[in-house]
């Protein structure tokens, strides 16, 4: 029951005007007692008594039942800590790509930029391949073996990358590849030889595990309903850095070669200073403006016991005894591992194939990565979509169609090969749908594990660089094979490596074509399968309790809980 109070102007009674939230049952009835508290009216929040907190939402004004107001808990009112809708986790249960909201979005910003500058640096060499090759007296398989270094060596990078998010945080995981891979973009400069040209390519493709760190990251800061579009959307921009780098370093190529007076293979050079002053900038920034979770940093977090200090090994054991991290990997290696692996080879199988200048066979070539834009951020928002409708089914099915229509439309840009128009477009359809598999990929992977996302994450991305690794080393170093044959084989490749889809399977949510057992629930998973009897009793588990909570959409609709109903009620003290 309310207190009622004297208040000396209408101005004070709205400053002081109480914002309680009912819960109620199916009928809108409320379902026991609960006193209202007067305060200050800036978005209140509710919390249990006993610390769990209440689903943060902004507060509405409706008229006051002059009786008791009813709830099924004892509430007591704080102030909010995020300006943005969030859950019991403190997660974003929205997107807004034009916020710079502190600190989810503000986290979404820093850790794309960093993708993409990583992006910028590890393709900058393929769009002045026909200078480069000319200086350093280069074969094809001399090209070759580059391009297949620049994406072996962050398999390794990726995996690593992985143990250190779950360890330490994303945001000195990003910062940190970020400024060790700076020195070999500055590198570049002074390379004479092939083995130097090697190994700078594969020291700055290094920079590609940031791709981790930012996948990790998006699903500790958004909620299960927008995880999918906001891992896609990050991925996806990071990722447009391979198609700019396409038209960027030709246009800063050209302004060397006017500074430099005309000397072509001094301006190639100097172009590579940029990525390496990119990747210095960006190493500070994230560190300065990124926040690890939406509760605090890590090292804050484990110093206070709000979260557990994980086993390096732990991890690593859980992400590798689970079949499903596997599946995804294989599969993830067959969309953005042929993104890479065109990112590597298409700028100069226009230049070859047509004949083109360098000039235009880079920006036909950035087509296929300007899709990035918006075609990975389709893949996740059907993925979220999906999963509103059948759960992870939803996810599933969407990722079997999107990645087996890639490897269709790659077997017809084969086939264009004789029409630059055909050719172009076969590619840029071919992209829209590679991206769109990579943000159904990683739709999937945060629900894989809860205490080894980090591990999973890291596998499923190194995946990706070493089906790249597999595709250039079977079907682009062969002087044998020409380069529209390689574009034939890899279509073939990706239908049939994209049947591991299949075979995924969640105990309470089900596959594509089996249903979930009703009898199991996320806790199941979740909980019993990665934690001891022991560390429940700790409390190691109680923050994946949560997000077993906030996961229960993924089941099909008909198995899933019924969604409590607030009602906001102002109350006129």
């Amino acid at each position: 029951s309310t207190q009622r109070r004297s208040f000396k102007s209408a101005k004070h009674w709205t400053s002081m005007a109480s914002v309680v939230e009912v819960a109620v049952d199916t009928n809108g009835q409320p379902i026991s007692s609960v006193s209202a508290i007067g305060v200050p009216l800036s978005e209140p929040r509710l919390s249990y008594i006993s610390g769990a907190p209440f689903p943060t939402v902004p507060p509405a004004v409706v008229r006051a039942p002059s009786r008791k107001v009813k709830a099924a808990f004892v509430a007591r009112v704080e102030r909010p800590k995020f300006t943005i809708e969030v859950d019991s986790e403190n997660k974003a249960k929205s997107l807004n790509v034009f916020s710079f909201d502190f600190p989810h979005h503000a986290s979404f910003h820093v850790s794309w930029i960093g993708f993409f500058v990583s992006f910028v640096s590890t393709f900058a060499a393929a769009p002045m391949v026909a200078i480069i090759r000319e200086d350093l007296e280069l074969t094809k398989p001399d090209l070759g073996n580059a391009g297949l270094a620049a994406v072996t060596g962050t398999i390794v990078a990726r995996v690593v990358m992985g143990s250190v998010c779950d360890l330490v945080g994303p945001r000195y995981g990003l910062s940190i590849v970020l400024l060790l891979s700076a020195p070999f973009c500055f590198c570049m400069s002074f390379v004479t030889t092939a083995a130097g040209f090697l190994i700078c390519r594969m020291g700055i493709g290094l920079g590609l595990a940031t791709f981790v760190a930012c996948q990790f990251w998006m699903s500790c800061m958004f909620n299960g309903k927008c995880v999918g579009i906001a891992n896609a959307t990050a991925a996806g921009w990071g990722n447009l850095g391979g198609g700019v780098t396409q038209f960027l370093m030709p246009l800063i190529f050209r302004g060397m070669v006017q500074a430099t007076e005309g000397r072509i293979f001094a301006a190639w050079r100097w172009a590579f200073l940029v990525p390496g002053l990119l990747h210095t900038v960006l190493g500070v920034v994230v560190m300065a403006i990124g926040q690890d979770l939406p509760d605090g940093n890590y090292r804050m977090l484990q110093k206070t016991g709000q979260l557990e200090e994980k086993s390096a090994w732990k991890t690593q054991y859980l992400a590798c005894i689970n079949y499903r991290t596997w599946c995804m990997m294989a599969t993830y290696g067959f969309c953005f591992g042929v993104e890479l692996t065109m990112n590597n080879i298409v700028a100069g199988y226009f230049h070859d194939q047509f004949e083109l200048d360098i000039v235009t066979a880079g920006v036909l070539a950035s087509c296929y990565g300007l899709m990035n834009l918006f075609a990975r951020s389709i893949g996740g928002m059907l993925s979220d979509f999906t999963s509103a409708k059948y759960g992870m089914r939803g996810r599933l099915w969407t990722l079997w169609v999107c990645q087996t229509l890639e490897g269709v439309l790659c077997v017809m840009m084969a086939f264009a090969k004789d029409s630059l128009s055909s050719t172009v477009m076969c590619m840029v359809a071919f992209s829209i749908f590679v991206q769109a598999s990579e943000g159904a990929s990683y739709g999937i992977v945060p629900f894989l594990t809860r205490r080894s996302l980090g591990v999973a994450s890291g596998y499923v991305g190194a995946g990706g660089n070493a089906g790249s690794t597999i595709c250039m080393a079977l079907f682009f170093t062969s002087a044998d094979i020409q380069t529209h044959e390689g574009i034939l084989y890899m279509g073939f490749a990706i239908i049939a490596v994209t049947m591991l889809v299949i075979p995924i399977h969640f105990p309470m949510w089900g596959s594509m074509f089996l249903p979930g057992d009703n009898r199991l629930t996320e806790e199941d998973y979740y909980i019993k399968g990665e934690f001891t009897e022991d560390e429940v009793k700790q409390g190691l588990a109680t923050s994946v309790q949560r997000f077993c909570d906030n996961s229960r959409g993924e089941r099909e609709p008909k198995n899933r809980p019924e969604p409590s109903r607030i009602r906001k009620i102002f109350i006129r003290p």
